[in-house]
């Protein structure tokens, strides 16, 4: 088989199509992966929000470990039934971006554990809004490019706010950067 050379016009449309695909697909997988991380960051954030004020006992924070615990298999799930075709180049990037982003999340959360001033919840949201902003540029959707540069400059909310009801801003934050714009999806979807 012999293989084609592309110019630069047939490049630049072919980079457009596989950007045009992934939104696409993340259109018709209804934003899942933004309504299951949102979703579920918020319970654990309101659960731990709650056991922290009701008993002061700050072994209430290892419940945060409960996010990649649940989310990733729930991920699985909904993604396996969603996503069907062919992967291209910018899906995988996006996948790396995240899994990135993710590990270095858990990584700081783990270290948290033994610095106690360590402001984490600014962090995690700094580097989800991160995510969530390249995600948006990437793709070139306008809500989720929104959500996540507003998730980056809202983060400086959590070193404002201290104690427990900074957790209350944190939770607020993934429902702005999270299930706004997966909502979004979700009902672009369903068009």
């Amino acid at each position: 088989m012999e293989e084609r050379q592309l110019n630069e016009k047939d490049s630049l449309e072919l980079i457009a199509r596989m950007i045009q695909n992934t939104r696409q697909k993340m259109e018709k997988s209804h934003g899942v992966p933004f309504l299951v991380w949102g979703y579920t960051t918020i319970v654990i954030s309101l659960l731990v929000w709650y056991f922290l004020s009701a008993t002061g006992d700050y072994r209430v924070n290892y419940l945060w470990f409960l996010i990649p615990l649940i989310g990733a298999p729930l991920m699985f799930f909904f993604i396996q039934k969603h996503e069907k075709g062919v992967r291209t180049y910018i899906d995988r990037v996006i996948g790396y971006i995240w899994l990135v982003l993710g590990i270095a999340a858990l990584v700081i959360s783990v270290a948290a554990m033994f610095f106690w001033n360590f402001p984490i919840l600014f962090v995690v949201i700094l580097l989800m809004g991160s995510g969530t902003a390249i995600t948006g540029l990437i793709v070139h959707f306008r809500p989720i490019i929104v959500a996540g540069f507003g998730g980056i400059l809202l983060s400086l909310a959590c070193l404002l706010v201290h104690g427990t009801n900074s957790i209350l801003i944190f939770a607020g934050l993934f429902l702005l950067m999270m299930v706004v714009p997966g909502h979004i999806l979700y009902a672009k979807g369903r068009r």
